[in-house]
């Protein structure tokens, strides 16, 4: 399996570093460093929302409410800004995570404890979220103009290149690759959703896995609440809407499977580039916004198809090989022969 995964994230970055080829043909500057680091820096959000919704994935489950929280923890922590200027950055930034990771506490608990389906429970979230932000602000907005110089542009300082949004994102996929790879709770992550029989009898509770994997996920959405708001300077009931769809898509493409246990942190990372591209490109080559959807649309298809011939291929692999592996029965020598 890992010699697939690595096939897949190799042939990721050939496709990236093909379409950034076409595309700088067609638009000069497109393959330049200053906008490659743009390109990175606009799919940042997009990264981290990704891996916490790999964390979900590996499950078996899924979460379809994390743009809802990025909304409600947004527009929470940007009136929180508005009204209290003095409350230092840092321990807004942390106000925000633990927003979020209550929101994907919630979900986890209905998934967990009460049985509900993680598509049902968080579909239900998503509305309810949204119905927060909108019972919190009344409706109203909070502009550039209401929030503070630090809260909007610390982000946006360039180091060594790249924006501190960029950098950022660099410093989640470190740690959340020292998590899925290095601890017990990572491992648990791969174990619950690969087989959860297994995974009970090597003494992995399952529901207690897939309800920190929300609370990962939730925590995610709550970091980038700020970082969105940040970034557009606005923070409104509907912001990120439909951006759901662009994290699930990024995990595919990645290679990490629907059916739960299988995925990398490197697939889920050239999952979002790959969208980051394709976003980034098509409206410079005059596509049109139409299109882009389709196109969009047409990649998760064959993303899906790719995923679901590599995991038959995979059930054929295991069946072949405990066929081969099977020890020839014993001959039994006939009654009454010769000793």
């Amino acid at each position: 399996m890992s010699r697939i995964l690595k096939y897949r994230e190799l042939l990721l970055v050939a496709i990236i570093v093909v379409l950034i080829a076409i595309f700088s043909s067609r638009a000069p500057g497109f393959a330049s460093p200053e906008s490659l680091a743009n390109i990175f820096n606009d799919t940042s959000i997009l990264m981290i929302l990704a891996l916490g919704q790999m964390a979900v994935i590996l499950t078996k489950s899924i979460d379809l409410s994390v743009t809802a929280n990025l909304s409600f923890t947004g527009m929470a922590i940007a009136m929180m800004n508005a009204a209290y200027p003095q409350i230092p950055l840092p321990l807004l930034i942390v106000m925000a995570m633990s927003i979020g990771a209550l929101l994907g506490a919630v979900n986890g608990f209905m998934v967990w404890k009460i049985g509900i389906p993680s598509i049902v429970a968080t579909l239900g979230t998503l509305t309810i979220y949204r119905g927060m932000a909108f019972v919190l602000s009344g409706g109203a907005w909070v502009n550039q103009t209401q929030m503070t110089a630090s809260f909007l542009n610390t982000p946006r300082v360039v180091v060594l290149g790249l924006p501190l949004l960029g950098w950022t994102a660099i410093l989640v996929i470190a740690i959340i690759t020292l998590v899925f790879t290095r601890t017990v709770f990572g491992r648990s992550l791969y174990a619950a959703g690969g087989n959860p029989t297994a995974a009970l009898y090597a003494g992995i509770d399952v529901g207690r896995t897939r309800f920190f994997a929300f609370v990962l996920s939730g925590a995610l959405a709550g970091l980038c609440g700020y970082l969105w708001v940040s970034r557009y300077a606005v923070a409104y009931v509907d912001i990120a809407a439909g951006f759901e769809l662009d994290t699930v898509a990024a995990c595919v493409i990645g290679g990490i499977s629907t059916l739960g246990g299988i995925g990398s942190v490197g697939g889920a990372i050239l999952g979002a580039l790959f969208l980051g591209v394709i976003k980034n490109a098509l409206p410079v080559i005059n596509i049109s916004p139409f299109w882009q959807m389709a196109i969009s649309g047409f990649v998760i298809i064959v993303a899906v198809l790719f995923n679901a011939r590599q995991e038959k291929r995979k059930g054929r692999l295991i069946l072949r090989d405990a066929a081969n592996s099977r020890p020839p029965l014993a001959e039994v020598p006939a009654e009454g022969a010769a000793a």
